[in-house]
């Protein structure tokens, strides 16, 4: 969980005993001090999103090409036992070749846009009234596109484009009630994720579908109730199809997951911040790549910045930058 006040990294002693940080500040300090850390020679493990501006991930890959150092973006969404688990299905090809995926992060978060400190509110607006709650489009992205993206392996978003609601429920507040942002990948297969922070309804932040040509996983749209899966085989014909738990193939779970000892899975996330944090360690010691690079968190982050481009443009599709290293300047821009 991310902080609620602000540190400005000019106040930041780097102590020359510290190997790496963690960012865990408000969104419009991730860039800023992710930079100072990198170019104080300490690896980085951030919160997300990765920036607040397409100019700050330019910034950000720069500095951690020009580092050296291990920079890693911390989706723990990624991490999810669920999650992880159809990652590794689709590996292994169960579900055939998939080409449609879906994620949402649906959470009301309007009690957060004044500062809470312990059971009074002190009135003072807080972060999340400008860089989340003042924008438009999916400002907050890679919870929802991050573990869709890990099950098209290889693939890249190569165009977004933005719808809104409009505002309905808080006329106080920028954002629209839903936006969803639909991303066509560089293959040609899509992905939607809806995003809704001011709707008066319960929580639903992990909701993910994968569709492939010999099957489908579909979290429940209610929270704590199992995700389902369908195969073809499983049935005589799809006529007579019936869901699956998606529990009932845990067997195809990441070793380590099946493996986790109970302070592991208490960790946060079902075992997810364990393992997350077990990974940027490892590339730290052990050189082993990051497992959500600044490539990709820059890319997952886009997603959120272009959608606002294509919301109050219309619905204009955006081209996604190709997100690489060693990306030349002409490259670094908005298409439109």
């Amino acid at each position: 969980m991310e902080l609620d006040t602000p540190i400005e990294s000019s106040t930041i002693c780097w102590n020359q005993d510290i190997d790496a940080v963690v960012i865990a500040t408000p969104m419009q300090c991730h860039v800023p001090q992710a930079i100072a850390a990198l170019q104080a020679g300490k690896h980085v493990m951030s919160e997300v999103t990765a920036g607040v501006t397409m100019d700050e991930l330019w910034w950000l890959i720069e500095n951690v090409e020009q580092s050296g150092k291990v920079y890693m973006m911390a989706e723990n969404y990624c991490y999810m036992p669920d999650n992880q688990l159809i990652l590794n299905m689709v590996k292994k090809g169960m579900l055939g070749e998939v080409y449609y995926g879906e994620g949402e992060y649906l959470h009301n978060i309007q009690s957060l846009v004044t500062y809470n400190y312990g059971m009074q509110q002190s009135g003072k607006t807080s972060w999340r009234k400008y860089w989340q709650l003042g924008k438009r489009g999916v400002f907050y992205p890679t919870h929802s596109i991050g573990p869709v993206m890990q099950w098209f392996e290889g693939d890249r978003i190569q165009s977004i484009s933005c719808f809104g609601s409009g505002r309905h429920c808080d006329l106080s507040l920028r954002q629209d009630d839903t936006s969803i942002a639909m991303c066509q990948l560089e293959s040609g297969k899509l992905a939607r994720i809806r995003l809704d922070t001011a709707s008066p309804r319960p929580h639903q932040m992990a909701y993910y579908t994968i569709q492939g040509t010999e099957g489908v996983v579909e979290a429940s749209r209610f929270s704590g109730q199992d995700a389902m899966v369908w195969m073809k085989g499983m049935d005589e014909s799809n006529d007579k199809a019936a869901w699956r738990p998606l529990k009932d193939f845990s067997e195809h779970l990441p070793e380590r997951y099946l493996n986790a000892t109970d302070e592991q899975m208490n960790a946060g996330h079902a075992g997810g911040d364990f393992f997350i944090v077990e990974d940027f360690v490892n590339a730290v010691q052990k050189g082993t790549p990051p497992a959500i690079d600044v490539y990709q968190a820059c890319e997952w982050t886009a997603v959120g910045l272009l959608s606002e481009l294509s919301i109050t443009n219309k619905n204009r599709t955006m081209d996604m930058p190709n997100f690489r290293k060693n990306i030349p300047y002409e490259e670094q821009i908005i298409k439109l």
